[in-house]
């Protein structure tokens, strides 16, 4: 179960400023942050940590993380983005 202030300190490090980012990251943590499992939490978590240059490579898929737990979690993002919101 995920905290109300874990949810929140997630969307709000969600918010990165940068619009390409706010619209793949914010709907991430709105749709599916809550029913992420506790090891896709912290790579979620660890993620925020990044360089917003670094995520936007990563999410126009420019680049790959070389950090394998960092792969998978933009993997779990570009898959929700790209899935139409009603099926979700």
């Amino acid at each position: 179960m995920v905290s109300e202030e874990e949810l929140n300190r997630m969307r709000w490090a969600a918010r990165r400023g940068m619009l390409e980012l706010d619209l793949v990251l914010e709907p991430f943590v709105q749709g599916r942050y809550s029913s992420l499992d506790e090891t896709d939490r912290a790579r979620f978590q660890e993620l925020m940590l990044s360089e917003d240059q670094d995520l936007f490579a990563w999410f126009l898929r420019r680049e790959q993380p070389a950090d394998g737990e960092l792969a998978i979690i933009v993997r779990k993002i570009l898959d929700f983005a790209h899935t139409a919101p009603g099926d979700r």
